[in-house]
């Protein structure tokens, strides 16, 4: 998928700068509040919302005499990231002139709910399935992967790191398209050793209860790391719903492990993985991680102002979900069958950094990273590369 990395960093801009910079959120509609996306999506579909865990999407320009396509978006529960997948898959579902209903229902990780959900969908001859998110993913790989939609999944984790298909070399062969949100270990551990070639101490921070993010983020990098003889620390939460408070100690106890082999902290880094309860609390984060550098798997966590991570070696939650999306098109018009595709990877991965939050750790950049990165922010934390110079308007 090289091919598609310059068209994928010219989308990624948006949504990033909006959804993570605290821009103001609106609802389109009364509560729930679990749905949001662009502004910008009022301007070319029509939506609303039959019941609090259900919205209907209908692209309000049919540029064909074509019968209208249907598709069904599976969300288990609220998420930033979901508001920027579902945003640029409405955009580029525009963009390519497709006809398509899309509904779009929060199951909430109920069985009883994603099966008439699925029922649904088959009466309705629904055409196309996004899982949603790890979670919804796991839940349809486990619940109807012999099923006769096809699947694609969005904003999840690994699949051949979480058993889900065999390789990155063929497509399954049944009903699912997977794409991932991981880079492989080896590459992100070579921008590693570029940044800290005699580096020590690497703190990983994650919520044990998120197990994707423990198969296929946390483990792995620790495992890579003790055979090179790098001290891992388990830098981990319990309860996501407790994670600021956990979050202290844990950065602390892992500042002072640190500094018993690397007094001066300059051969040190914490890890910090797509844990949502943990990566929102970047602030807490920062303000007991001393001077040692968090770098984050999740470009966006890279951001303006000073709530940020100083670096991330990842895959945008834009880039994914353009990717997901170019496969759901495909599968729509026919040209591919879902089981025939092989795992969606983006790369080389999106690079993010903060100059303002390297300066402040006294972090030195590589050149080499500049040249790449997808996302910079300069000195007073203010976006320099970015693609579009203007951020969009507020979500709804």
């Amino acid at each position: 998928m090289n091919t598609l990395k310059s068209m994928l960093r010219a989308a990624a801009a948006g949504a990033l700068l909006t959804v993570f910079a605290n821009a103001a959120m609106a609802q389109s509609a009364a509560p729930p509040k679990w749905f949001r996306y662009a502004s910008s999506i009022d301007a070319t579909w029509t939506v609303s919302a039959p019941d609090p865990m259900r919205y209907e999407l209908q692209r309000k320009k049919k540029d064909s005499q074509a019968p209208t396509q249907r598709v069904l978006v599976l969300y288990p529960r609220a998420s930033s990231a979901y508001d920027i997948a579902i945003t640029k898959i409405l955009q580029v579902f525009d963009s390519k002139a497709m006809d398509v209903e899309v509904t779009v229902i929060n199951f909430a990780m109920k069985d009883q709910l994603g099966a008439e959900a699925l029922k649904s969908a088959e009466r309705n001859k629904t055409d196309l399935i996004f899982a949603m998110g790890s979670e919804s993913t796991a839940w349809l790989y486990d619940n109807y992967r012999t099923g006769k939609i096809p699947v694609v999944s969005v904003c999840s984790k690994d699949p051949v790191q979480l058993g889900q298909i065999a390789d990155y070399e063929r497509g399954g062969g049944g009903n699912f398209a997977f794409t991932s949100l991981n880079v492989p270990v080896d590459v992100q551990m070579a921008y590693v050793k570029e940044l800290r070639p005699d580096l020590k101490n690497l703190a990983v921070l994650v919520d044990n209860k998120n197990i994707s993010a423990v198969q296929t983020q946390a483990e792995p990098i620790a495992a890579y790391a003790k055979e090179r003889g790098i001290q891992v620390i388990w830098a981990s939460i319990d309860n996501p719903a407790k994670a600021k408070e956990e979050l202290v100690p844990v950065v602390k106890n892992a500042v002072a492990t640190m500094r018993k082999s690397d007094p001066d902290l300059s051969k040190s880094l914490f890890w910090l993985t797509g844990s949502t309860s943990v990566f929102l609390e970047i602030n807490t984060i920062n303000q007991h991680s001393d001077r040692v550098p968090v770098v984050s798997v999740v470009p966006e966590i890279v951001k303006s102002g000073k709530d940020t991570a100083a670096l991330a070696i990842g895959i945008s939650f834009e880039s994914n979900a353009h990717l997901a999306a170019i496969y759901g098109a495909d599968i729509l018009s026919r040209r591919v069958k879902a089981g025939d595709l092989k795992v969606g990877l983006v790369q080389p991965p999106d690079i993010a950094i903060s100059f303002l939050k390297a300066r402040e750790i006294g972090l030195k950049v590589p050149f080499g990273f500049y040249e790449t990165a997808s996302f910079i922010y300069d000195y007073d934390g203010k976006p320099v590369r970015t693609v579009t110079s203007k951020a969009p308007d507020a979500e709804n």
